[in-house]
Parts: structure tokens; sequence; C-alpha cells
């Protein structure tokens, strides 16, 4: 084989290795982004849910939680907090809603992705119920009032005053081969 069959063969080599590796590497960047967010604190991923011990609230501060509601491109549905904003002491839980209707005349399926920022106070949010745990199925025409029972951790640092929680709202409704709606997989999940 001459020189420049070696240098073509090696080249090719390099380059498949290289295509290889950055497959790889794109297949595992969603796990360790999702370490890097659970590490770092950032992206305002929430991941304290459930139930919570309760302590006395400290009233000697208060912060402000503030609600945001979104939809996701092509989400048809009306979607908004009943409070944009509430005063909390940390450690006091609290409960507030969003409103949801479903303007279209077919049953649809949603789920709401919720996000805290800054992203450094996710961990002191604690959601002990929530209207994103489950998906939210409604009729066509249909409304809704959705509860949030939330507690604002007192280990909250001294500097942060203010915290958004922000909902998206996603349309996961499974669709049949014609382009409709299907009715029988969907459930509605209790509120």
């Amino acid at each position: 084989m001459s020189e420049l069959g070696r240098k073509n063969r090696r080249l090719v080599l390099r380059l498949l290795a290289g295509c290889v590796l950055m497959f790889g590497f794109g297949f595992a960047l969603v796990p360790l982004y999702d370490v890097f967010c659970r590490v770092t604190g950032l992206n305002g991923k929430i991941t304290n849910t459930g139930p919570v011990a309760i302590e006395d609230a400290d009233i000697s501060r208060s912060v402000q939680v503030q609600f945001i509601g979104v939809n996701n491109e092509g989400m048809p549905w009306e979607f908004r907090p009943l409070d944009t904003a509430v005063r909390v002491h940390p450690g006091e839980m609290r409960q507030t809603a969003f409103f949801a209707r479903n303007p279209t005349e077919r049953r649809m399926i949603a789920q709401a992705i919720p996000s805290v920022a800054p992203a450094e106070a996710a961990r002191y949010l604690h959601k002990i119920n929530c209207f994103c745990f489950d998906s939210q199925s409604l009729e066509g025409e249909e409304q809704v009032e959705m509860p949030v029972l939330f507690v604002v951790d007192k280990k909250l640092p001294e500097h942060i005053r203010t915290l958004t929680l922000s909902y998206t709202l996603f349309d996961i409704t499974p669709e049949a081969p014609d382009g409709q709606a299907l009715a029988s997989e969907t459930r509605r999940s209790p509120l």
C-alpha cells in the first residue's frame, strides 16, 4: 500500500472514531445534564415534592412567591395562576391555584412542568400537593381550578426575597391514526 493510501486509511479511521465518540457524547448528554443540574442547583428543577415535616413558621421574615403559567407552543388551553404573587413566611404552608380551560371541542390531556427561579431557591420550595404531579384531562369547553400546596423552607438563604414558580403546560393528548384524540386512553387525575 502506498504512503498516500495509509494516510487516507488513518484519516478515515480517525473520522469514524470521532463520529462514534460524538454519538456517544450526544447519547449521554441528557443524563449528564440532569446530574449537573442536581449537583449545582441550576435550571430550577424541583425535586422537593410530597410530605414535609411542618415546623413553626419564621415570622421574622417573609418571602414573595410569584406564579407564572405559560403554554407550550401549540397548546390551546387558557392557563394562568389565580394569584400572581403571595407573601409567605418560611415554614408556612400555603395554597394557591391555577385556572385551566380547554377551549376546544375535544377532550385533551395536559402535563405541567414546573421550574423555580432563581435556580438556587429550587431546593427550598417544597410542593406538598400539586396538579403537576399528574396529567390533567379536560373535556371540550371544560374548566377547572388546580391547586398547589407548598412550603418555603426556613433554610432559604436570607438574600433570596423573591421566588418565581413557573409552569409550562404541554399537550400530551395521544393521537389516533386518523389524527383524532384518543378518548379511551385518557384519564382524569383526582384533584
